[in-house]
């Protein structure tokens, strides 16, 4: 993985702005920590930091080559998971690869293949090819939105890069942030609208999209995927051999790597299946997987199960480490390194995040890249196969509006007056929630429950999902850390959503399709525990520090969170007059408060403008 960022501006000659290009760099530097790139031309400017996993010695970037009297150009971040396939269809069209590099297969697929080359890719990326005769540019993100692409049109210049900071590190960017964006930071954060980069003038490239940008300043956009809703004419055993052969091919695939490569392991079903998997492939070559786990200090004292979250995690992660006979690895939180973190997570995303739950995750990530480079991790399965309260809870399923968020009323009672009174007025949660139920694929004469199935599947794959994969990006790419997600894998998802509920919710279990369709992969333990979210920490030790860093800000009159919203409410909030969720079973009151904490730290610290 890697930084990418770039610079299109045909009305001036970019010669003279290396020194902000070198800004811009230095903004995504721990993404890719390996090496420095830069392609500076008259109009054009690429920019590359690489984490070198793949061929580290040919595949240096921005990349180069030349095709049918055309040069062509490449920054790109992500992995492909199919290049060997990529390399016989080039092969079978004469065009032949020099390196071991899954960029010079995406480079050379772009030359041979043009837009439609995305369509052969199996993989996560965001890349950009300047074709340098054709003076064109071409920007591309994968089908599920793993690898982040945002970008900046002016009616000049197009800057584009891996990252909002690297954005915000061009002067021609301004960091200011109006009502739209605040409705995300109050109404949907840590959340963002598709396709939204928050602040004024930023947008992000949605998932399965790519754009051609013009020597006329033309901007042509297009998605080249979609979830197809079609007949599912399987039955149960012939599903749950296909799952077992896509979840599988998905891990082996993922697993190929140049530098060291190990799992998460929480002792859940997603985790435990890919370290089981990971740990038999490596078994072949005589390898032993390392597997990673994160607690927190004296959790085991202060835990206390509740219906989200019935136990805890450690005993499962010793019952897999019995069973795959890996190295494992544990890493013990502190609360005060993780109350403190909370400002590094900040300014990893770019934007006030999911509090504790990232700060953890960059600390775990941290301690991680201490033994490996690459790691694989479990995030999707409960998206595609229904894993998630509100997939199973008849109530919160039939609810209106992001099950996730039920709290829009709650959210709105912490803004100033004004600001309530435009967001009311906005109801861009309303619209939003009615625009992505329209986006869902249906086959005439489906029963209500399948339709709301994949209701359901459309607004996680595009809202949760993406807030858990920005997260995971963030995070470990903050400590160049690889983190591939192989439950993200196109294929599993396109066929997921065709799959009856019935089989994924078979014998009444969560994710009972995945379970069967694995078993052999797992103890009987594991196999049938019933879901526990990512931990967090439940030591009131936590909540008494988040609690004292937002009364230090608050002691301040000129608080930038003030701006948005009100000092009684944060004072109602930290007296625990209310204990609503934030953001499902992931945010409640400790990680509100540290929400705030976030929102007040990130507004100092990109000098965020609020522009009404």
């Amino acid at each position: 993985m890697c930084g990418i960022a770039g610079v299109i501006a045909f009305g001036e000659n970019l010669h003279d702005q290396e020194r902000i290009f070198a800004r811009m760099q230095d903004a995504i530097v721990r993404r890719g920590p390996d090496q420095r790139g830069m392609l500076v031309t008259a109009h054009a400017a690429l920019i590359h930091t690489r984490l070198a996993v793949i061929d580290p010695e040919h595949g240096r970037q921005p990349m180069h080559r030349s095709y049918r009297d055309e040069v062509y150009s490449i920054v790109y971040n992500g992995e492909l998971y199919n290049t060997d396939e990529i390399r016989q269809v080039l092969a079978e069209k004469g065009c032949r690869l020099t390196t071991r590099s899954d960029t010079e297969a995406v480079l050379m697929a772009y030359a041979v293949f043009g837009a439609d080359c995305v369509k052969l890719f199996n993989g996560i990326f965001a890349f950009a090819v300047w074709e340098q005769k054709q003076q064109r540019l071409f920007l591309a993100r994968d089908r599920m939105g793993v690898k982040p692409l945002f970008y900046h049109l002016s009616p000049e210049t197009l800057i584009f890069g891996s990252e909002l900071p690297c954005l915000l590190a061009h002067p021609d960017v301004p960091h200011e942030v109006g009502i739209e964006g605040v409705s995300q930071l109050l109404l949907f954060g840590p959340g963002r609208i598709p396709g939204s980069g928050v602040f004024r003038g930023i947008e992000e490239l949605k998932p399965a999209e790519c754009v051609f940008y013009t020597q006329e300043h033309d901007l042509q956009k297009r998605s080249y995927w979609t979830l197809e809703a079609k007949e599912h004419p399987d039955n149960f055993a012939q599903t749950a051999e296909h799952v077992r052969f896509l979840v599988t091919d998905a891990i082996r695939r993922q697993l190929v790597s140049d530098v060291p490569l190990g799992t998460f392991l929480s002792g859940g079903l997603d985790s435990s299946l890919i370290s089981s998997v990971a740990a038999r492939e490596f078994a072949k070559d005589d390898r032993t997987l390392h597997t990673f786990s994160v607690d927190y200090r004296d959790n085991d004292k202060y835990f206390r199960k509740s219906k989200f979250q019935p136990n805890s995690d450690p005993a499962y992660i010793r019952t897999m480490q019995d069973y795959l006979h890996a190295e494992h690895h544990w890493t013990v939180l502190d609360t005060p390194a993780l109350a403190e973190a909370l400002y590094a997570a900040t300014d990893a995303r770019g934007l006030p995040g999911m509090a504790d739950v990232d700060a953890s995750l960059l600390l775990f990530c941290k301690e991680i890249r201490e033994h490996v480079t690459v790691a694989l991790s479990g995030e999707c399965a409960d998206e595609l196969f229904g894993g998630y309260p509100w997939y199973r809870d008849p109530e919160i399923r039939a609810a209106y509006g992001f099950p996730w968020s039920q709290s829009t009323a709650y959210r709105l009672g912490f803004a100033q007056p004004e600001i309530a009174g435009m967001l009311r007025e906005r109801a861009d949660v309303d619209r939003e929630y009615q625009e992505t139920l329209a986006k869902a694929a249906f086959l005439p004469g489906e029963t209500p429950t399948e339709r709301r199935m994949r209701e359901m599947m459309r607004l996680n794959l595009d809202w949760f999902m993406q807030t858990l994969l920005d997260r995971k990006d963030r995070m470990s790419m903050y400590s160049a850390l690889e983190v591939r997600v192989p439950f993200c894998d196109y294929r599993i998802a396109q066929y997921l959503y065709n799959v009856p509920w019935a089989y994924k919710e078979y014998q009444g279990y969560e994710k009972g399709l995945l379970r069967e369709a694995m078993r052999d992969y797992l103890p009987e333990e594991i196999l049938w525990r019933k879901k526990s979210p990512y931990p967090k920490t439940h030591n009131p030790a936590y909540l008494a520090a988040v609690t004292a860093m937002l009364r230090e800000r608050l002691a301040e009159p000129d608080a930038s969170v003030l701006q948005l919203v009100t000092r009684a409410s944060l004072e109602r909030l930290l007296s625990g007059e209310d204990n609503v969720q934030w953001y499902g079973q992931l945010m409640t009151r400790p990680q509100t408060i540290a929400y705030f904490v976030q929102l007040d730290y990130w507004m100092e610290r990109f000098g965020v403008k609020i522009t009404l």
